[in-house]
C-alpha cells in the first residue's frame, strides 16, 4: 500500500498538479473576486459567497444528511470522480484549469494528466470543499466550480460545466439555486 503524500509533507506534487507563484496566484484571486464579488464569511447572512452567474446550479453536500461516515466519504469521492469525468471529457481540447484554495497555495491543474495516473492520483485541492473555498475554473473564470465549505454548498457555473456536471450531480444532490435564485 502506498501512501500519497503531498509537496507540503515534503514529496512532489501530485501528477497534474504545478504550484503557482505569487504573482500568479494574485492575479487569478484578482480576476476571480472582481467578477464575481467573492466575500469569504462563516455566517448564513454572507451567503451565497459569491454572485453566481447565469448560466449556474448550486448543490447542497451537507453532510449531516448521511448517516455513517462511510456514506460520507463516497459522496466527496463521488463528486471528485464525477467533476474529474466532466474536466477531461468535455475540456479534452485543453484540459488546464486553475485551482484556488482560499489562503493557501494555488495550482495549475492538468484534468488529464491527474485521471491518467489512475490510483496514483491524489487530489491536491479537492472540488468536493472540505474545509476551505475551492475553485477550479478554466483560465478567465466563464466555466468551473466554487466550493463553500461553510454552506455546504457546491457552485457549477458556466454552460458547459451546467450542460454536463450539473446536469449529473442533479441527478442525485438537492439543488439549492439556479443562475443564483434559490429552488422552491
Amino acid at each position: 500500500m502506498s501512501t500519497k503524500l503531498t509537496k507540503d509533507f515534503g514529496s512532489p506534487l501530485p501528477i497534474g498538479w504545478t504550484a503557482l507563484d505569487h504573482s500568479a496566484q494574485t492575479k487569478h484571486w484578482t480576476t476571480f473576486e472582481s467578477k464575481y464579488g467573492f466575500r469569504p464569511g462563516t455566517k448564513p447572512a454572507s451567503w451565497p459567497a459569491i454572485a453566481e452567474p447565469t448560466p449556474s446550479m448550486t448543490f447542497d453536500l451537507d453532510w449531516h444528511s448521511f448517516s455513517t461516515l462511510a456514506s460520507s466519504a463516497a459522496r466527496v469521492d463521488a463528486v471528485n470522480a464525477e467533476a474529474l469525468r466532466c474536466f477531461v471529457t468535455e475540456f479534452a481540447d485543453d484540459p488546464a484549469f486553475v485551482v484556488l484554495d482560499w489562503q493557501h497555495t494555488c495550482y495549475s491543474f492538468n484534468a488529464e494528466a491527474h485521471a491518467s495516473a489512475a490510483e496514483d492520483a491524489e487530489w491536491r485541492v479537492p472540488v468536493y470543499p472540505n474545509g476551505d473555498y475551492y475553485i477550479f475554473a478554466r483560465d478567465g473564470f466563464d466555466e468551473g466550480t466554487f466550493g463553500h465549505p461553510w454552506e455546504r454548498t457546491l457552485c457549477i457555473f458556466g454552460p458547459r460545466m451546467v450542460a454536463t456536471l450539473g446536469r449529473t450531480l442533479a441527478t442525485w444532490l438537492p439543488t439549492v439555486r439556479i443562475d443564483g435564485c434559490m429552488v422552491e
